[in-house]
């Protein structure tokens, strides 16, 4: 049976342990309330240039030049490049294995027999995927810890220009969405080639250039803007995730402690009955 001194060490290591996870789960509350807002910030602007490409695709619709563009065309699909948003690093509960695990679900199940490319965003999408020999064609750390357009707008490039020259036949986008602080939702979102939305509404915008090159001018920034957005809510998710886990082991923690100590109580108890027992045996033994 360990003694006390050893009850007392582990009780200690314990309450350690819960100072370190309620800071972080503090540090991670400041961390979600600015990516919440960032998240609620973009989300508008994102729907608001969706609404105008609907419009604007609208007043082109039968226009040979805009179906051709390169972002519209359709290939059959032999070659899928998968963009996969994860976290850098752990410590936040089931977050990172449940999007891998849906980004390789939807690869092997809807995917099966094509030639797969990763792009990974976040250190646990690149280190699960390379062990299962997927080709990485890209890995970038450090963008969800402080989301910038800069860095979204030049993966967006890059895999716009890849899918214009015929080097990939899709494009998909893979993360965690935002709902609440205890949910996200994992959203596998077709990227490329820009699925053109059909619920316009109508508007009848006035052209100072072809509505054609208008619509050359708003895919890319589309396909920015889908990445940059994904970025900011996978990072809001994250930090919701790390906050309820973090919150979780503290309370663990705190049963933890509980019980080691009612055992240490125990322990000492027998332990103080026991030498009583031995001073009243010898005590009787000298009468």
């Amino acid at each position: 049976m360990p003694s006390l001194i050893d009850f007392r060490r582990r009780i200690r290591s314990v309450k350690n342990t819960q100072q370190i996870t309620k800071a972080m789960k503090m540090v991670s509350a400041a961390k979600l309330r600015r990516a919440q807002e960032a998240v609620i910030a973009a989300r508008p602007f994102a729907n608001s240039l969706r609404q105008m490409l609907a419009n604007v695709a609208g007043a082109t619709r039968g226009s040979e030049t805009a179906s051709q563009h390169p972002l519209l065309v359709e290939r059959p699909e032999e070659r899928v490049l998968v963009i996969v948003i994860n976290a850098d690093r752990g410590l936040a509960g089931a977050f990172s294995t449940n999007i891998n695990r849906g980004a390789q679900k939807f690869l092997v199940e809807d995917k099966a027999g094509k030639t797969v490319e990763v792009e990974a965003i976040g250190k646990k999408a690149r280190d699960y995927f390379r062990r299962r020999g997927f080709t990485i064609a890209g890995e970038y750390f450090g963008l969800t810890k402080s989301p910038k357009y800069a860095d979204a707008a030049a993966i967006g490039r890059k895999v716009a220009e890849r899918y214009a020259n015929g080097e990939v036949d899709s494009v998909y986008l893979i993360y965690n969405e935002f709902k609440t602080v205890m949910s996200a939702r994992l959203d596998i979102m077709q990227l490329l080639p820009v699925p053109l939305p059909q619920d316009h509404s109508g508007v009848d915008y006035i052209y100072e250039q072809p509505a054609e090159d208008l619509l050359a001018t708003l895919l890319p920034r589309y396909v920015e803007v889908a990445i940059y957005r994904a970025i900011l809510e996978s990072a809001a998710a994250e930090h919701a995730a790390r906050m309820t886990a973090m919150d979780s082991a503290s309370s663990n923690a705190a049963d933890v402690i509980e019980r080691l100590t009612l055992y240490m109580n125990r322990v000492r108890q027998a332990s103080i009955t026991r030498e009583i027992i031995e001073v009243v045996s010898g005590a009787s033994a000298l009468d």
